[in-house]
């Protein structure tokens, strides 16, 4: 039978069971789509990467949730090579990454930090009633107004779109009791993969910095809500640098979230309003084999 090494990392986190756990097979070659399919069912992360040789590029990265592939994977890049610099595979540097989304630039950096091209933004404004989403979210429908620069309601896209619901207060935000099926209404309506409330009340990054925002972030489709989403993340960032919700100051946005689900996490994102860099830190929390199983065979045992 056919092993491979499989890895849980545990992204945007600084130490294990925080941030987003996130499956790595550091050498995939050779394995079919349904044995990839198979092994990311297996390990159950939102997302497995799967390392592979490129003949244009540094390297490819094919990326899988328990129940397909995924075209959008910021997350399961900067797992992967946090993993591969962790094994003293890769050294510090500019790489560039085959992906299903295309061509992408992935940079790590001495300090730990993977920083991955996200790409471009586009946000726009949805006309759908406060009240909606506040019922969506169990909120009262003021504590959406006069949040930041009075942001609307929008969709960002910086590779996913997402529906961004700017909130009040901390407080608020902390108590969501989250419709699944209004949620889902929502998406359909705003066209959306999911719905982020988020704030400007935060809890902070560490004791040396302030982190920009705090989000939360409900799938279309799931009932469980999401640890450290860079996907909405980054547009969130876009968003709210686009509409001047920040100082001038501030440089690289934090955005910070996990809390809810007991792993904290944050992502860092460089962004001018339109181009997205997303950037964490990564820690492995499980290094072991798994059984690949033969083809067309469905059946998978982990040893």
């Amino acid at each position: 039978m056919d092993t491979r090494q499989a890895l849980l990392v545990d992204a945007f986190a600084a130490e294990p069971t925080a941030g987003t756990p996130t499956g790595v097979v550091p050498e995939a070659d050779g394995l079919t789509d349904d044995q990839m399919q198979a092994v990311a069912s297996e390990l159950g992360a939102l997302e497995t990467a799967f390392v592979l040789p490129a003949e244009d590029a540094d390297r490819r990265l094919r990326c899988f949730s328990p129940t397909g592939e995924l075209t959008q994977a910021e997350t399961a890049t900067v797992a992967a090579h946090a993993a591969l610099s962790e094994r003293g595979e890769i050294n510090d540097g500019e790489w560039t990454v085959a992906t299903a989304a295309g061509e992408v630039a992935v940079e790590t950096k001495q300090n730990g930090m993977v920083w991955v091209e996200q790409g471009q933004a586009d946000i726009t404004e949805v006309d759908v009633p406060y009240s909606d989403v506040a019922d969506a979210l169990g909120l009262d429908a003021a504590t959406l107004k006069d949040v930041g620069a009075d942001l609307p309601l929008v969709t960002a896209d910086a590779g996913e779109p997402w529906l961004m619901v700017p909130v009040n207060y901390f407080e608020h935000l902390s108590g969501l009791s989250v419709d699944v099926a209004a949620v889902d209404s929502l998406c359909d309506r705003a066209d959306a993969a999911g719905v982020y409330p988020f704030t400007f009340d935060t809890v902070g990054a560490d004791a040396t910095r302030r982190s920009t925002f705090h989000g939360r972030a409900f799938r279309a489709g799931s009932r469980t809500e999401e640890p450290v989403t860079a996907a909405a993340s980054g547009a969130c960032a876009a968003f709210v640098r686009r509409y001047g919700a920040l100082d001038d100051t501030i440089e690289q946005i934090i955005a910070e979230g996990g809390h809810f689900r007991d792993r904290p996490g944050t992502v860092s994102v460089d962004t001018d309003g339109t181009e997205v860099w997303v950037g964490g830190r990564a820690v492995t929390a499980l290094d072991g084999t798994v059984t690949v199983p033969a083809v067309d065979d469905d059946d998978i045992i982990e040893a």
